[in-house]
């Protein structure tokens, strides 16, 4: 009776895993107008009620695949950003956090919930609850690069980071208009240009140490 409970809970767990990835695989394919309980279920070549067996719904499914991509990736990208020590490893640190979610498929995945929460409200809130973790990730490293110095006081660090979400999510939609990416290239290569000029104001003040 034991080995037949365990066999079923390893099967359900392995349900519930092919679930998650073939989510992620058909939003990002088919955007979320072309995802359903039938094309998820196709992908992961089980039954389309397992997906409201085991999730109660797609949308819940796509909630909890949003969670275990953005649990990887916020480990995977604050090990990118503690590398950096100044303005510039920082900026440089931000282009690489922005292409590797855009190579991997991350940012149209989440840009295309963002889309759908518009008519959403139920949705919109559970994207704005995961959001805000992204926006205290900024704010944690531009707050531990350049806190205290003039340019932190100029540009507070929950002022920076919601910038950086809004671009984030806007040169998603911009790559309509930016099929090779150049454009998108020339903002991240402006910012590192940049960098290096904006970092004379990161000198601490007198008395003034880096705050965590």
């Amino acid at each position: 009776m034991a080995d037949a409970t365990s066999r079923r809970g390893r099967n359900a767990d392995e349900t519930r895993r092919r679930l998650l990835d073939a989510a992620d695989v058909v939003l990002r394919e088919r955007g979320y107008a072309g995802t359903s309980a039938r094309t998820i279920a196709a992908e992961a070549e089980v039954n389309a009620a397992l997906v409201f067996y085991h999730y109660g719904g797609v949308d819940d499914l796509l909630l909890a695949a949003l969670d275990r991509a953005s649990a990887t990736r916020l480990e995977r990208h604050r090990e990118t950003a503690a590398r950096a020590g100044d303005l510039e490893e920082l900026a440089a640190a931000a282009a690489a956090i922005y292409r590797t979610d855009a190579e991997q498929g991350y940012l149209a995945a989440f840009s295309e919930l963002v889309a759908a929460a518009v008519t959403k409200p139920q949705l919109r809130r559970e994207i704005s609850s995961r959001a805000e973790v992204w926006v205290d990730f900024v704010a944690e490293q531009w707050q531990r690069v350049v806190g205290g110095s003039p340019l932190g006081h100029l540009l507070p660090a929950r002022d920076v980071a919601n910038a950086a979400v809004t671009f984030y999510l806007g040169a998603n939609l911009f790559s309509v208009l930016d099929p090779d990416g150049a454009r998108t290239e020339g903002v991240l290569d402006l910012a590192s240009r940049l960098a290096p000029h904006a970092g004379l104001l990161t000198l601490r003040l007198p008395g003034r140490g880096r705050r965590g």
